[in-house]
């Protein structure tokens, strides 16, 4: 294939999904946080980024609520 010296654009149609593309997010995870997804990832063999959506998906659409209390020392212990 050759590329030419100019080409017209002038009757291009804008992408109608550029809207939604999705952004990159820095999110730290602990260590072991980390581990278990991406073990679970292999085992299921789902992609990472996939895999921690889903769970987020999920957590939003039943409306989970994290139930959580603070030690003396500032730990965090998270109830079941």
């Amino acid at each position: 294939m050759i590329m030419l010296d100019h080409y017209d654009f002038s009757n291009a149609v804008k992408n109608p999904f550029a809207e939604v593309l999705n952004e990159n997010r820095t999110v730290k995870l602990d260590d072991d946080v980390m581990d278990y997804f991406l073990d679970l990832s292999d085992k299921e063999r789902i992609p990472l980024q996939t895999l921690v959506n889903l769970y987020l998906i999920d957590c939003m659409k039943n409306h989970r609520k994290l139930t959580m209390s603070w030690d003396s020392k500032m730990n965090v212990k998270i109830s079941e």
